[in-house]
């Protein structure tokens, strides 16, 4: 840090199991993410290439390669993995894996129907290649899943070799833990904590409330995800008490 302050919350170091920031890259040129890492890759802890992007994503390798030189991880959104799934083409997707060294990968049902089991054996077939982020929930705003199946589908997840479990909510974040005004749905989220351990979920909040309400709730080393470059420094003054909304909620835990 660039000088003291006292009754500063402690932050995880990397590599953290908590305290977790995932940005979401949605098309950053190589040049953007140089300039993104030099202010702010010392709070990054992994790098998603939203849904599909990386289909379309001019200069893919020398861009992976930035990150990767930067000791920060990349994977491909949960969407691709989705749409090579629905056309049948698993073994190439594994090949794509191979082909861009991506140690991590993200195994999602959000935009397709897929039977359970079935998603869960993708999950054990893929945690004996790469690390796998597993994320549960719809982006159809219409559909409700009760919590007590959220919790059976992040516990059956985690059982299958899942390493994290992320919370969906779109890089809007406006469905699954959230409702379409952006509110947590803060029932859901307390009943989750009752039974899947919280350094275990990256919860996906890409707006500002939504961090600071996690926060609040679990703490400056919370699991976060689809934060978006340009909001990693002031995320990480939220978690450090040093923004007005966490302003007081630190001070006084800390005294």
């Amino acid at each position: 840090m660039n000088y003291e302050l006292s009754n500063i919350p402690e932050r995880t170091s990397k590599p953290r199991q908590t305290g977790y920031t995932m940005v979401m890259d949605k098309g950053l040129s190589i040049r953007e993410a140089e300039d993104f890492l030099s202010v702010a890759g010392q709070y990054v802890d992994i790098v998603k290439l939203g849904w599909a992007t990386s289909y379309v994503t001019p200069n893919l390798k020398e861009k992976l390669a930035i990150y990767r030189d930067a000791g920060i991880p990349t994977y491909f959104g949960g969407t691709l993995f989705e749409a090579f799934i629905i056309r049948k083409q698993f073994e190439d997707y594994l090949r794509v894996l191979d082909k861009f060294d991506m140690t991590f990968a993200e195994v999602s049902d959000g935009s397709l129907e897929m039977p359970h089991e079935e998603k869960c054996e993708y999950i054990r077939k893929l945690a004996s290649k790469v690390t796998v982020l597993s994320e549960v929930g719809s982006k159809d705003d219409q559909k409700i899943i009760p919590p007590y199946k959220w919790i059976a589908l992040m516990q059956a997840e985690l059982d299958a070799g899942a390493w994290k479990v992320i919370g969906e909510a779109r890089e809007g974040g406006n469905v699954g833990l959230f409702r379409s005004t952006g509110e947590v749905r803060s029932g859901l989220v307390e009943e989750i904590l009752t039974k899947i351990p919280f350094e275990k979920i990256i919860w996906e909040a890409p707006q500002k409330a939504q961090q600071v309400w996690f926060i609040k709730l679990l703490g400056s080393n919370v699991n976060v995800g689809n934060i978006a470059p340009n909001e990693v420094i002031p995320l990480e003054t939220i978690r450090l008490g040093l923004r007005g909304d966490t302003f007081d909620h630190f001070l006084k835990t800390t005294k």
